[in-house]
């Protein structure tokens, strides 16, 4: 059984990390670009990818109701509480209980190991909620993400439409 919607409606930390799911009003202060005294963004956030991830979160919230926990995630570092990426589900289960999944980090925060840290939380957020599998994708030339996933556990399991594949089947026992 999964736990109620009011547990992923908190954050959840990691040793170096917050994931803070977020909701509909930080959504729009995000896509305005405008931090207030709430935030604390890294130089380079929200990145190109954030707001498009942050725009679809929107859309599907003003279209369905609240997301979480298969929304996006604000990372923030715990030293210092900068923003420095986000992690997103692509929406919920399917008929399969798959997620999809993508991330990204602000050019200073790559390099330390945040991005597999903040994927492997989120794998422990998906399996809590019910899902199977998780996929997610990369390009050939992503070096970083690849190693990113195999760092995880999750293997490349396809090659097509000029991407990468990865899938890491979720056992609900561990």
């Amino acid at each position: 059984m999964a736990p109620s919607s009011i547990a992923y409606m908190v954050d959840t930390l990691t040793n170096r990390l917050v994931l803070h799911p977020i909701d509909a009003v930080e959504a729009e202060r995000i896509l305005g670009g405008v931090a207030t005294s709430e935030d604390a963004w890294a130089g380079g956030y929200p990145s190109e990818s954030d707001l498009k991830a942050v725009g679809n979160l929107l859309a599907a919230t003003v279209a369905g109701g609240d997301q979480r926990p298969w929304g996006y995630y604000l990372l923030r570092r715990r030293i210092d509480g900068l923003a420095i990426g986000g992690i997103e589900f692509f929406g919920p289960p399917d008929d399969a209980d798959t997620v999809e999944i993508g991330y990204g980090l602000v050019p200073d925060a790559r390099g330390h190991g945040f991005a597999a840290e903040a994927l492997a939380a989120a794998i422990g957020i998906a399996r809590a909620g019910g899902a199977k599998r998780v996929v997610a994708n990369t390009s050939p030339d992503n070096v970083a993400s690849q190693r990113t996933m195999r760092d995880v556990g999750m293997p490349r399991v396809s090659t097509n439409d000029g991407a990468w594949h990865y899938e890491l089947l979720l056992d609900s026992n561990q």
